[in-house]
């Protein structure tokens, strides 16, 4: 293997199952690497909020000038976007060259993809000279291939049910497995307002240093500006964090607490708080394309992410009408998620994704039509998400709104053709 494609179609391959989880063949490989980190890392967990939380940490890092390295998954259009150095995602062939320095220690040991790439992406962080580091955890916690790093400070954001199957049916044994990210002696942020206690516990029994929402932490705000309070600092005045939505001054105070609890190590200016939150981007995390119509991405995959953007959406105001194209994973609780939205959309445009995990388009909208009260609401299928937009675009009118939402690979279909061409075509038109 040669090229990052290369080395990503020979993971795929690799090992029997997609996830295997357990840490051991992880931990092995990490040994032969010598991975090690010479600068405070930061890990983030959770169901929801862990893209915003990881961007809103790398912006103010960024603002204070810090070289910065960031893990994040899945992505949404090219793998490169896992990795960003100094604010830049790594390129094809550093990515690759990674690729193959995991590989030439690995030996026997099988790997799945997530856990070579994770490898690869952490040997090329710390061979980066950076300052900081912030990984997202891919899944659960105690057993995801990042918690093989003893990270600095852990951030746990909103738990909610999600992976099921594999984490758990309910938000303790979840919470649980999140709380696997945490070590003793050393801070831990917990954002969810209303954490399971089996978070907390772990805490307490593993002597860890726990910032929890509303007690050691808490924000407040108006229409205009928001304030954050922490155990030994306040910030007053602040303009509200680019990304939209709402619950993101929960997530932007998780992520106060943590430079905070690391304020040590790396300090931060009020001014690069203030600087960073006002320029941090994140796509398809309510992510909103101006024009005619008004166009909205959001990889909203799971009940608690769907009914914070309905809540967004209601925000949004009044629009004729609101088409919505939507694929999503077969072991989504698709039900709630199709009902809490329901309301809003006028026209759905059910998709199919290029994976064999994915609902097929006409269970989703089977799964919708069992729900659906209404009589007015029409819908389509497709066969992939530029196919479904192309046809949302087709129908809606200039003053309409058109919501792309669900799996990541139904964000990242619509983006990887060009989305500004798509809505041009349609304008011109």
């Amino acid at each position: 293997m040669k090229t990052l494609q290369e080395w990503l179609d020979f993971c795929e391959r690799l090992h029997p199952v997609a996830i295997d989880m357990g840490l051991d063949r992880v931990r092995e490989v990490a040994e032969r690497l010598t991975l090690r980190f010479d600068c405070p890392v930061i890990t983030v967990a959770g169901t929801n909020g862990k893209g915003s939380t990881c961007a809103m940490l790398e912006a103010i890092l960024l603002q204070a000038g810090y070289r910065t390295g960031v893990y994040t998954s899945p992505h949404l259009v090219h793998f490169e976007e896992r990795c960003r150095i100094v604010g830049e995602p790594a390129s094809a062939d550093a990515l690759a060259e990674a690729f193959a320095a995991v590989d030439a220690v690995r030996g026997e040991v099988s790997l799945t993809y997530f856990e070579f790439s994770t490898l690869a992406i952490l040997w090329l962080l710390s061979r980066a000279g950076l300052d900081a580091v912030v990984l997202e955890v891919g899944l659960g916690g105690r057993l995801d291939a990042v918690n093989i790093v003893d990270a600095d400070c852990a951030v746990i954001t909103s738990i909610d049910l999600d992976h099921m199957a594999i984490l758990g049916n309910d938000r303790e044994t979840i919470g649980r497995e999140k709380a696997g990210i945490m070590r003793a002696g050393r801070p831990v942020v917990v954002s969810d307002p209303v954490p399971p206690q089996s978070v907390v516990d772990q805490a307490d029994a593993i002597g860890a240093d726990l910032w929890r929402f509303g007690r050691d932490f808490n924000f407040s705000g108006d229409k205009q500006q928001w304030a954050w309070a922490g155990r030994g600092r306040r910030y007053s005045g602040m303009a509200y964090p680019a990304l939209r939505g709402a619950n993101q001054l929960v997530n932007a105070s998780g992520v106060l607490a943590a430079l905070e609890a690391l304020r040590a190590r790396i300090p931060v200016t009020a001014q690069a708080v203030r600087n960073g939150l006002a320029m941090v981007e994140l796509p398809g995390r309510f992510q909103i394309i101006p024009g005619e119509p008004v166009l909205v991405l959001d990889v909203a995959h799971n009940p608690h992410s769907v009914a914070a953007l309905a809540e967004n959406l209601d925000a949004m105001g009044f629009y004729p009408t609101t088409h919505a194209v939507f694929g999503a994973m077969a072991d989504k609780d698709l039900q709630p998620m199709l009902g809490r939205v329901g309301p809003l959309i006028d026209c759905w445009y059910f998709t199919d994704l290029p994976l064999p995990r994915a609902a097929q388009a006409r269970n989703l909208q089977e799964t919708w039509q069992a729900g659906n009260t209404r009589k007015d609401v029409q819908s389509s299928l497709h066969a992939h998400p530029r196919a479904a937009l192309l046809a949302a675009i087709e129908a809606a009118k200039p003053t309409d709104r058109i919501v792309v939402f669900g799996s990541f690979h139904t964000v990242g279909g619509v983006l990887e053709d060009g989305l500004p061409r798509l809505q041009a075509r349609h304008l011109s038109s």
